[in-house]
């Protein structure tokens, strides 16, 4: 197991990866301060852990809520399900809620944490290698609205976060590769040398090598930490982050939520990211290649569904990190070194998009 902390003073947590972890309950117990504890997990995901977990919260008041798998359901209908369940189970200002599954999960079920007397604690139970590399760290939880991804949401730190990498042994091809492409932005951003380091294990990854996966997921989450730690409620440096994003989130509303998955959406948002980078004579067309070349090693797509542009742009305008009404995205000046760029041209945007 390696475990690694979040630094956020009082509110440090840590993060454990490793696996059989969802069956060390002395590890996850000692998160959980109160006397009821709500699990939220998803049709695909219960019927594999849920009776792992439940059975280690023993002594507690609890509950469990199985909801519908697929990024459509990230709601504020289906959230309002979550609060049902706590009112029935009669959680108070000391319950927990254990998030066990994907990202969709641990965004509904924090931002359900986050609004529940004005927030309770949770504790983040990843099952998806997506999840453990990124939306399981940092504390951002939310729910997609028809005019935009995430666009309701709140900043709420999870108690502690337990990647149990045995269960990735159960995800499927597609969402593993989608995984993979979070941990390629971690490179691509900040640290040319595991973007490297991806490039010369790219196969091994393929083959879910159990020692080379945990140091990528270990080494994804190292950046992440220290990113938050440093910029907990993106201010700053926190926006790198969202470097393909912008562009990911637009696809990934104008196709209809679950037609792209998430990190396939990433991976066509930073391909596109470099390439307006280029354009914009900030970067080599060279290092876009070489970005692009890495995600199709991972079997990600790297080329635009068919959309309309401006459709797309009005969508990228809704964006969250845009200020004043101007486009904000997040460029690059090459492999290992992202910028916060403003006020991009819209006219600049629009021609990438239609060339994509």
């Amino acid at each position: 197991m390696i475990s690694l902390d979040v630094a956020l003073g009082e509110r440090a947590y840590p993060i454990h990866v490793g696996p059989g972890l969802l069956a060390d309950t002395a590890r996850w117990r000692e998160a959980i301060r109160g006397r009821h504890v709500l699990v939220v997990s998803n049709e695909t995901v219960a019927p594999l852990y849920l009776a792992r977990v439940e059975a280690g919260l023993r002594g507690h008041v609890h509950a469990s809520l199985v909801l519908p798998d697929g990024e459509a359901h990230k709601t504020l209908a289906t959230c309002a399900r979550v609060f049902d369940a706590l009112a029935a189970l009669g959680a108070n200002r000391d319950a927990t809620i254990l998030a066990l599954g994907g990202g969709v999960i641990g965004d509904l079920a924090g931002f359900a944490a986050a609004c529940w007397m004005r927030g309770i604690d949770f504790v983040q139970m990843p099952t998806t290698l997506l999840a453990m590399v990124d939306s399981s760290v940092g504390g951002k939880t939310g729910v997609n609205l028809p005019a935009g991804k995430n666009l309701v949401g709140a900043f709420h730190q999870p108690r502690a976060v337990i990647a149990d990498t045995s269960t990735l042994a159960t995800l499927p091809e597609r969402e593993y590769r989608a995984g993979l492409a979070e941990v390629v932005k971690y490179g691509a951003i900040g640290d040319a040398a595991f973007f490297a380091w991806l490039e010369r294990h790219a196969d091994a990854l393929n083959a879910r090598d159990d020692a080379v996966l945990a140091e990528a997921i270990a080494a994804s989450c190292r950046h992440k930490a220290g990113v938050v730690a440093r910029d907990e409620h993106e201010q700053g440096e926190r926006a790198l982050l969202n470097f393909g994003h912008t562009f990911g989130h637009a696809l990934e509303t104008a196709t209809g939520y679950g037609n792209l998955l998430h990190g396939e959406a990433v991976a066509i948002g930073m391909v596109l990211a470099a390439r307006l980078s280029a354009e914009r004579g900030h970067a080599s067309h060279d290092d876009a290649r070489r970005l692009a070349r890495l995600l199709a090693a991972f079997g990600l797509p790297t080329a635009a569904p068919a959309a309309d542009p401006e459709r797309l742009l009005a969508l990228m305008q809704l964006d969250k990190k845009n200020l004043g009404g101007r486009l904000r995205l997040i460029l690059w000046h090459g492999i290992g070194a992202a910028a916060i760029v403003p006020d991009v041209d819209a006219a600049a945007i629009r021609g990438v998009l239609a060339a994509a």
